[in-house]
């Protein structure tokens, strides 16, 4: 079931567990220019935006928050206004008499980050917490009296150095700060608060809900709202599936009440990504949805850590990075040159294959082998009667069904696929799966949410000792034949049913399929797209880094450079650096912060002016923005992190 919360209320609008899952986005306009920020708010509005966001990085734009309220009342527009801030408790003060929301951030509403590593007493670390009161308290005075909603929103990248010193750059530290704040509101009895714990790290993220509500069940404060999302995410289809993975992963959980999918896009087009995920959960249907009431036996889902599986071939084990398996079971493989579009590219001239760093490790190849010996590294996985028959035994394996492998004497002599779903997996057939070292498990569910069902799955494997390797399975061949694979709700759908999973642990692979003719472009373009959004659901997850990261924010009234002109060039230039993690923001208020593991930040500094970072170290300041990504290229190039593209 969902989680229980208490009512907020935020202008017209109430947010909790009684009321569908709220959309919100935020504005990228200056808070200074009153009409630009009005009509991006009603075209934000018109797109289903329920609470819009508004920057207020100073008083003189928490004062203007009055007239851009008042202008969006005079076009008929009540949605509610959020204020959000940093560094300025006078300028939130303001806002709460103006708008029906503010957002601070715990980490610099008092406190100042300096990457300081500090020692704290007992007794110096209750003063700092008596400062804290005696700054936060007038804020919550001012919200009581006007009926003003309050987000308390920990960010990872923006802890204080206080938060650092005791508790660590962790979830743990994330918690604490805003459990702080939570103390203080309610001992002065003011309760209208939503709380969000928000990383660009999707396990981090999670790990830091999961935790802050424990938190709040063992100090029995009240079950406050939580607003979901994913900072800085990115762009295109790679920041529908960070946000996705990090996101969906706790909707599952029961956990969510208002989200925000951030995008390095113009704020209307967050919306449709949103509402996708948010409606999936609205629909009465609640029977995949279950807050912390599973058997978890074993399995802490407080702090991330991989499922120990025995290595089969180079499939599981800590020694073995998640695989990726193609199902072209029904696409027509007629030479080499077909599989370029699965990662593997052969040259005829010079008789040779290379692959890219998405590329396909296996085929599922069903009753119809490749007409040529596959690429080195690779195998094809034959059904088990088409195999027996089949010439190169052993550079292919067989395919059983769970049934098959248990009446059926042959066997790969070092790997064989046994395919069954949840609903096959019982006693014995775990038991059977366990027994032999050459088995690799293909998992799948029939549920159109299959997340939970796969992960009790997995429960029972732990605590039946049972480190068969396992690959996750998604079939999307329930999907209305107008749907396309490429559309938000196929790739986020994905990303949450499998992405979840991989940030609990659990996973030795990842196979999409699509048959049936639900893609309509065809068998062959749906297992191209399959591939390539197996390996983005791997890097969203941190488990298999195969191409750069890149860690932009959405932009806001902060921004001082055109992020998606910027963050285009600069992926335009570096898209090829494997592994890399860029950080590309707007103003330097949480730049450095919210690309708190990224390897080098661009962060915008003053108008035209860069600041360049390794990690979380300045390299140069006030550079040029016509010279600062020729700069940063030099930068990755001076530190041996470049090659040169294919």
């Amino acid at each position: 079931m969902r989680r229980q919360t208490v009512d907020v209320t935020v202008g017209d609008l109430s947010i909790g567990s009684q009321h569908p899952i709220r959309v919100q986005s935020m504005t990228t306009t200056d808070t200074m220019n009153t009409i630009g920020t009005i009509e991006q708010s009603i075209r934000m509005i018109d797109a289903g935006c329920e609470l819009v966001r508004v920057t207020a990085p100073s008083i003189r734009e928490a004062k203007n928050l009055e007239l851009i309220r008042k202008g969006l009342d005079e076009r008929g527009y009540s949605t509610p206004l959020v204020a959000d801030i940093h560094f300025t408790p006078n300028a939130a003060d303001i806002a709460a008499r103006y708008v029906e929301k503010v957002r601070i951030n715990p980490g610099n509403f008092v406190d100042r980050k300096r990457f300081e590593v500090i020692e704290y007493s007992d007794d110096t670390y209750a003063a700092e917490l008596d400062k804290i009161r005696e700054k936060f308290t007038p804020l919550i005075t001012t919200c009581k009296e006007h009926g003003t909603a309050l987000r308390i929103g920990t960010n990872h990248g923006s802890l204080s150095d206080r938060i650092l010193s005791r508790f660590g750059d962790n979830p743990h530290g994330m918690v604490e700060s805003a459990i702080e704040f939570l103390r203080i509101a309610e001992d002065n009895n003011y309760f209208n608060i939503v709380l969000s714990m928000k990383s660009s790290n999707t396990l981090v993220m999670v790990e830091a809900y999961r935790l802050l509500v424990r938190r709040l069940e063992e100090e029995r404060l009240k079950p406050y709202p939580l607003h979901l999302g994913v900072t800085e995410a990115g762009d295109g289809e790679d920041g529908r599936v960070k946000s996705a993975v990090g996101i969906g992963t706790l909707l599952e959980d029961g956990l969510g009440d208002t989200i925000r999918v951030s995008l390095t896009e113009e704020p209307e087009a967050e919306i449709p990504v949103a509402a996708a995920l948010a409606r999936r959960y609205d629909t009465g249907d609640q029977s995949g949805i279950r807050h912390g009431r599973d058997d978890w036996g074993l399995y802490d889902p407080y702090s991330y850590h991989r499922r120990e599986s025995k290595s089969v071939a180079v499939i599981g084990s800590s020694h073995h990075v998640p695989r990726v398996f193609a199902d072209l079971a029904e696409t027509t493989i007629n030479g080499k040159e077909d599989l370029g579009s699965f990662g593997h590219k052969y040259n005829a001239e010079l008789d040779k294959w290379s692959m890219t760093d998405q590329a396909a490790e296996f085929f599922i190849m069903g009753c119809s082998p490749l007409p040529f010996m596959p690429p080195s590294g690779t195998r094809q996985v034959l059904d088990v009667e088409t195999w027996q028959t089949f010439d190169d035994q052993l550079y292919a394996v067989p395919l059983f069904s769970a049934k098959q492998f248990g009446s059926m004497d042959v066997r790969h002599s070092v790997m064989n696929v046994v395919r069954c779903s949840v609903t096959e997996l019982n006693d014995e057939t775990i038991s059977m799966i366990s027994a032999n070292k050459t088995v690799v498990l293909i998992l799948r569910s029939e549920s159109k949410r299959p997340y939970l069902d796969l992960r009790q799955a997995f429960l029972r494997l732990l605590n039946a000792g049972c480190a068969t390797p396992v690959i996750i399975e998604r079939d999307f061949n329930d999907f209305d034949t107008n749907d396309n694979i490429l559309d938000d709700k196929h790739v986020l759908f994905a990303a949450t049913d499998v992405g979840g999973l991989f940030v609990d642990g659990f996973g030795d692979g990842v196979m999409l399929t699509t048959r049936g003719g639900a893609h309509p472009r065809g068998e062959e373009q749906a297992a191209r797209d399959e591939v390539r959004l197996g390996f983005g659901i791997l890097q969203a997850t941190r488990t298999r880094m195969t191409k750069t990261e890149y860690i932009s924010c959405p932009s806001c009234g902060r921004t001082l450079f055109d992020l998606q002109e910027t963050t285009a060039l600069i992926r335009s230039k570096t898209d090829h650096l494997v592994g890399v993690k860029i950080g590309i923001m707007g103003c330097i208020v949480n730049g450095p912060g919210e690309m708190a593991d990224a390897d080098y930040g661009y962060v915008g500094s003053g108008p035209g002016k860069i600041t360049l970072y390794r990690g979380q170290e300045v390299v140069e300041r006030a550079v040029p923005t016509a010279e600062a990504v020729n700069k940063l290229v030099q930068l990755i190039r001076d530190d041996g992190n470049w090659t040169e593209s294919a």
